[in-house]
């Protein structure tokens, strides 16, 4: 890895283990969906590699594997039932991320959000923990559009803001967001806060590693 040195216009943030931290609520709503069903719960620490990839996903983790495609998808939109219940009771921007964006947001660069989220979830997020109009773009899982690492919605992202994929960069706590902006063309920023660890985000191809929010603006900008 290299400290990046180039001044970008657009900045995508994955929002679960990057801005946001959601893993008690999501943990508390999974294991009430798994209990109801008669399945066996998970610690809440089982969570931090069942999320990232989308809704259905974390349902198939979260189930024996021996269930059905049938009942995983019932799982799926139960979560979504109980998730609507209980999204925020704890979830909170990780300590530092409100005042780098406001310093971002001073800058001439692009805020958007790209989570593989339901979109319907992480506009609730965006809407609830953050100043109206920060974020230019925001984009959760949406029908028809590929998930992350394909960086198809990535891609839109840097086209809605008419930035060359070079000056785009991808922030996120996974290796699936360092995929995606490899897979993108674009240089990847992972953060050691979130879910996964700086093992995986080495290995998925990160461009820089930081430890606190802070740290992103002197690493983005050239001086």
């Amino acid at each position: 890895m290299t400290t990046i040195h180039h001044r970008f216009k657009t900045i995508i943030f994955d929002l679960d283990g990057t801005l946001i931290d959601s893993l008690n609520d999501i943990a508390k709503a999974a294991n009430a969906v798994l209990a109801e069903l008669g399945f066996p719960l998970h610690p809440k620490n089982s969570y931090l590699n069942f999320v990232g990839d989308g809704l259905l996903t974390l349902a198939a983790r979260m189930v024996p594997e021996e269930t059905s495609g049938t009942q995983v998808k019932a799982v799926a939109a139960r979560f979504r039932t109980v998730y609507k219940d209980c999204w925020s009771d704890n979830s909170r921007p990780y300590p530092g991320i409100l005042t780098m964006l406001e310093a971002l947001d001073q800058l001439p660069v692009n805020l958007a959000v790209l989570s593989n989220k339901p979109d319907d979830f992480t506009q609730l997020f965006v809407n609830r923990f953050f100043p109206a109009k920060m974020f230019g773009q925001v984009m959760g899982n949406r029908p028809g559009v590929p998930k992350k690492p394909d960086p198809t919605a990535a891609l839109a992202i840097a086209n809605f803001f008419g930035c060359e994929n070079a000056d785009c960069l991808m922030v996120g706590d996974s290796g699936v967001d360092m995929k995606t902006g490899k897979n993108g063309g674009m240089s990847s920023l992972g953060v050691s806060w979130g879910f996964r660890s700086r093992q995986e985000l080495i290995e998925s191809g990160a461009d820089l590693l930081i430890d606190h929010p802070s740290e992103l603006i002197s690493h983005v900008i050239d001086h």
